[in-house]
Formats: structure tokens, sequence, C-alpha cells
């Protein structure tokens, strides 16, 4: 496919995904907003990696062989920091997300990522690794095969090719739940939901859709974020349900006209609420070619040199003839999209289009950049 085709697809795309629907659809509170309090907690611990084939951390890294020697000193065998040369353990960070409500005796995946010099975790097992709060205290207990999604292969001569990131990798079901973090929802005289997405818009009309639904004035709008629910005392007592059934209105979420782009990727995301104002663009091309032949010289005479090769660079340009349009007032992104497809534009010639309008105060959306 040539790129004048690729160019068309994808801004083809680009008009059907931005394309206003007959009609918003509706989201479900559940995908809209969190229950405040209810959320998960970060868990850390440091431990050891056993089992590797000559590809763990190297004798520059003291802190696993410090702990490595702790290790045996536990299990009964002492042996002297500066005996140890293995290459088959390395020192890792294991992390995991606690979720809410969850009981003693539970599993979780886990993630284990190496911190020395180690080249690949492959192969290897992660011995029991307590995992800690920001209290310090042990609420889970981490052990087993790592899984990861790259591979490292070295060969002789110093030739290596490396896949992914072998230094990082899981442990599926990984870790135990030793101690669980109290969550009293009953006990809670006042609930409030937190949207993902803060808009006011969004906040009054789920309040109001809540409202219709119990038939009283069960929710309140705060502000652009949270919506308090005071429940009666019949509702409070059975909290479970009450959420339960919040979380399954629907309502129409409001949102601001956004533009996610990503230069690296040439990737333009946009929504069909974005207007523009009346504004000239013009566009340009311009072509820097570069050709490179390869002569051969031929040796002097009366001589025994050989034939060289002699590189003849080349280099032009050409800029093709400027476009200027006029985009008037109230026109969407699809409109946009369309006027820049006959032009040719290109993705990245795009971004630094909508880039211009939103300096010049033409294009009436928020640009974000990844």
């Amino acid at each position: 496919m040539s790129t004048r085709s690729l160019i068309t697809v994808l801004l083809a795309i680009i008009v059907f995904l931005t394309t206003p629907l007959a009609a918003t659809p509706k989201v479900r509170v559940k995908d809209l907003a969190s229950v405040e309090g209810v959320r998960s907690n970060p868990l850390i611990g440091y431990g050891l990696v056993v089992g590797l084939k000559g590809t763990g951390d190297g004798t520059q890294a003291e802190f696993t062989v410090q702990s490595l020697a702790n290790t045996l000193l536990r299990n009964g065998v002492s042996v002297p920091q500066s005996a140890i040369r293995v290459k088959n353990v390395a020192a890792v960070m294991v992390t995991v997300e606690l979720p809410p409500f969850v009981r003693a005796g539970q599993r979780l995946d886990v993630q284990v990522a190496s911190i020395g010099d180690a080249k690949s975790l492959q192969g290897g097992m992660l011995l029991m690794t307590p995992l800690n709060g920001p209290d310090g205290k042990t609420y889970a207990v981490a052990q087993g095969a790592v899984s990861i999604g790259g591979a490292f292969l070295g060969g002789g001569g110093g030739n290596s090719v490396q896949k992914n990131h072998p230094t990082a990798g899981r442990i599926p079901s990984g870790a135990i739940i030793e101690r669980q973090v109290p969550q009293a929802l009953n006990q809670l005289g006042e609930l409030r939901l937190l949207l993902r997405e803060p808009d006011f818009a969004t906040a009054a009309r789920l309040a109001e859709a809540i409202n219709q639904r119990f038939g009283f004035e069960l929710a309140r709008a705060e502000d652009a974020v949270g919506v308090r629910l005071n429940p009666t005392a019949s509702l409070a007592a059975n909290t479970v349900e009450l959420l339960a059934d919040v979380q399954e209105i629907e309502v129409v979420p409001d949102t601001i006209a956004k533009i996610i782009i990503n230069e690296k990727t040439g990737t333009v995301v946009m929504g069909h609420d974005v207007r523009i104002s009346t504004v000239a663009l013009a566009h340009g091309n311009l072509t820097v070619e570069v050709i490179t032949r390869k002569d051969i010289a031929p040796p002097g005479p009366f001589s025994d040199g050989q034939a060289t090769v002699v590189p003849q660079t080349e280099v032009s340009t050409r800029e093709g003839p400027n476009s200027v349009i006029t985009l008037q007032e109230g026109v969407t992104v699809s409109d946009v999209v369309e006027t820049l497809n006959d032009l040719g534009v290109s993705a990245r010639d795009m971004i630094a289009i909508f880039q211009a309008m939103r300096a010049a105060g033409a294009l009436y959306a928020e640009i974000v950049s990844l």
C-alpha cells in the first residue's frame, strides 16, 4: 500500500470515529465514579530470585552478595561474603496492589523487577519475600516462579539478542494475603462518589439520576468530583445493596473537547465535539531527495592497483504548490479532517496544524500531548 493510500485510510478511520452519533450513549455509574475510601493499597518488598543460568547480578552488586549471605545464615550455612561468587542470583523489588475487601488466604499476582545488573530473570524463582505496606506491616508474602515477557540470548564473541524487557516479570498468584485492610462500609453514615473525570455537568446529572431512581433527594453534587449520598436509616443498614443499585444507574456523561496527540507515533485521537472558528490554513510540501550512486574508478595505467568504489551523492529539493483553505466558524472536526485529507496531509502534519490552530485561538479544544 502506498503512503498516500495509507494516509487516506487512516484519515478515513479518524472521520468515522469522530462522526457525531445519533445519541450520546449512557454510561453506568460504576464506570464513571468510585466510592470514596474504597481503594487499593500498594505493597512492596525486597527479595532474591535464584535459579538463573548465569544471568544474575555480578560481584559489583554488593547488596545481592550480602542478601544471599544473610539468607544462607538463616538456614544454618555460614559463608563469608568474600567467598560468594555466584551469578545465578538476582536482587529484585517485588510490588503488588492490595485490592479492597480482600481476605487472608487469597492470592494475588505480583510484579518483579531487577535492581542490580542482572541480564535476565528467565527461569528464576523468587524466594519467600514479605510484602509491606506504608505502615511497615506485612500484608502478604510472595514466592514462586518468575514469568517474563521477553528473552535474552547470549552467544560467543559477546553477541547477544534481547527481546522486550527480560529483567522484569510477574508471578501469577504468587502472593498470599496474610493481613486484610479493615473496610466497614456499614459503619459509614455518609457515602461519597468520586468522578474519575471531574466535570460539573456530569456530577449534576449523576445526582439527578440517583434522586430520580430512589424518589427522594438521596444525592447532592458537592463539586466537579464529589457526589454525596445521605441514605436513610433503612438504606444505611445495608450499604452494599445501596451501592449496588446506585452503580447500575445509567448517566449521560459530559466531557470537554480534547485532542490527544502522540508525535512519536503520529497518533491523533479527537472527539466529535471539537469546534473551530474562522481560520485560514496554508499547507505546503517540501521534499528533500538524496540519491547516492556508486561509480567504479579503474586503476591507473601501468599499475597493479585495484578498482575502487567512489560514491557520488546528489541532493535535490522540490516544493509542492501551497494550498490555502478557509475553514468557517462552527465546523466540526470531521469537516477539518475531510479538508485536510483532500490536501494529502499526513498524521504528523495534522498534529502541527492543530497545534498552530490552538495557538491562534481558532481551535476550541484541549490538546493533550503524550
